[in-house]
């Protein structure tokens, strides 16, 4: 049986992102149970339903990408307590035209760090409502509320100890989750 294709999705696309840095780890984690894959959403001009119908290349690229794929895991921060615009014009431009969607019946999983609390508990829970009208299936547990501190990820960019099981067992858990739920 092939290795699962898993992309990955972060919803930042600063060079310095917690979030990227995070989502590099647990592709470290389940690096061999899958092959992974970083879909990159800053190339993206912001989607104009105007644009339907003579639908730009750019976005039929990108939803050629995310359709070749297994699953997708978000990796995303918290903007004002929802979404990245960034992730939001992504997750619109790939659903269009209507009835084209790029996402549906893709199997999917969130998670997200941030110094505060919460973590980006707010983004997660707005981002499980559009991928729900968008008809992915996405994993409900276990949440990953991540609160980022030094040490969560180290110098070579692995999961430090103090997170590194359940991380594991989040990637594992999403892992069966595509596994079971791909589509044939």
């Amino acid at each position: 049986m092939r290795k699962l294709r898993i992309g990955v999705i972060v919803g930042s696309a600063s060079q310095s992102s917690i979030n990227r840095k995070l989502a590099e780890a647990l592709v470290k984690l389940a690096s061999e149970q899958a092959d992974f894959d970083f879909i990159e959403l800053s190339p993206l001009p912001i989607y104009n339903r105007d644009d339907d119908a003579a639908y730009p290349a750019v976005f039929q690229g990108f939803k050629d990408r995310v359709r070749a794929h297994d699953g997708i895991l978000f990796v995303t921060p918290e903007h004002n307590r929802s979404v990245p615009a960034l992730l939001k014009n992504a997750l619109d431009a790939a659903s269009r035209p209507y009835g084209s969607s790029a996402w549906s019946g893709i199997p999917a999983a969130i998670i997200g760090t941030a110094a505060g609390g919460p973590a980006t508990s707010m983004a997660q829970q707005h981002l499980h409502n559009i991928l729900s009208y968008l008809n992915m299936p996405t994993m409900g547990q276990p949440e990953g509320f991540i609160r980022w501190h030094d040490g969560l990820i180290d110098a070579e960019g692995n999961v430090g100890p103090a997170s590194h099981d359940f991380l594991k067992s989040y990637m594992n858990t999403f892992m069966a989750w595509v596994e079971r739920l791909r589509k044939a």
